[in-house]
């Protein structure tokens, strides 16, 4: 998936979708909120104003993020319009979500290593889950910051500082 250019000059947005944002978008949100604007919701509603799963909480305290901030929301259809960029979990969120569109897409279509897959939900697993989605998401926000360099550049290609 291309990274569209932002909306605002300068600006990049980006939301991203799971299923009950307790797990995979709000540890990609703590993981990418020093790079980009960035939110995080759920498309179901049964955990509305919940801290993050503890075990969520806890692999990203170990690896020095703090995820204490965070509580569940669900996602509006306002946001598509709102972001430059909305970022399923998984292929049942991008349906729930429309579908592909420019700005709509999959998180993991950024991933190097699994370009187009689903992230897991770790949610019914043990320690190792989360530990997994951690390494997903930091690898594919690297790869998506990167992409959004070029998008955040105004200057023509080719030319030079």
């Amino acid at each position: 998936m291309p990274v569209p250019p932002p909306r605002e000059p300068g600006r990049y947005s980006v939301a991203l979708v799971c299923l009950g944002n307790i797990c995979r978008s709000p540890t990609a949100q703590v993981v990418l909120a020093d790079r980009v604007a960035v939110h995080s919701a759920g498309t179901g509603d049964w955990h509305v104003g919940d801290p993050m799963d503890a075990r969520a909480a806890a692999t990203l305290s170990a690896a020095g993020y703090d995820p204490s901030r965070h509580r569940a929301r669900v996602y509006d259809a306002s946001w598509a319009d709102a972001h430059d960029l909305v970022m399923a979990m998984d292929h049942q969120n991008l349906a729930d979500l429309g579908g592909r569109s420019e700005r709509v897409g999959l998180f993991r279509d950024l991933d190097p290593v699994g370009t187009g897959e689903d992230v897991p939900d770790p949610y019914y697993g043990g320690a190792d889950g989360f530990a997994d989605v951690l390494t997903m998401v930091e690898r594919t926000s690297d790869a998506l910051v990167a992409a959004l360099a070029g998008a955040l550049d105004d200057r023509p290609a080719g030319s030079s500082a």
